[in-house]
């Protein structure tokens, strides 16, 4: 069984600490320091006011940060990838291709933290008669989450260009 990655998305102070006590699993980003916490550690002494709180999120709720009809990111996040070392930076505001992944049968060839060029294709789908479509992407990327849609069985890939 595969695991799924982590998500760290930006909230006010309050909801992550609590007498300078994490009150769950966050970050903290502090000028160009990252401060990483577990639930009940306390916030280092050295962070100030401007900094930037991000508290873990479950990774399967990333589609209700991002704007479905424009693509935009509503909150700064980070998504760390199951080798625990392999970070997605995303900033609020910055552009998400939302390509669907629709047909008879899908098969999925790009997983999360992939990078996907325009010449390949992330998915396959195969039609009711039989032809198989590979779908490509407009610009390369890297793939930041694939959501399954249950009640029309089929994907949305979330894929951060390149530029």
């Amino acid at each position: 069984m595969e695991r799924s990655p982590k998500l760290y998305v930006e909230r006010k102070f309050e909801e992550c600490f609590e007498d300078e006590k994490a009150r769950v699993d966050c970050v903290i980003i502090f000028k160009n320091v990252e401060v990483w916490l577990k639930k009940g550690e306390e916030m280092p002494a050295f962070v100030g006011d401007d900094a930037k709180c991000l508290s873990k999120e479950v990774y399967d709720r990333f589609y209700q940060y991002v704007d479905q009809t424009t693509g935009v990111v509503k909150a700064d996040s980070i998504i760390v990838l199951p080798d625990g070392r392999t970070r997605i930076y995303l900033k609020k505001g910055d552009q998400l291709m939302l390509l669907p992944v629709e047909g008879f049968t899908k098969t999925l060839i790009a997983n999360v933290g992939n990078r996907v060029r325009t010449g390949d294709a992330f998915a396959a789908v195969t039609t009711r008669k039989g032809d198989v479509h590979y779908m490509k992407p407009p610009k390369p990327g890297t793939v930041v989450f694939i959501d399954e849609i249950t009640n029309r069985p089929h994907y949305v890939y979330y894929i951060l260009p390149e530029y």
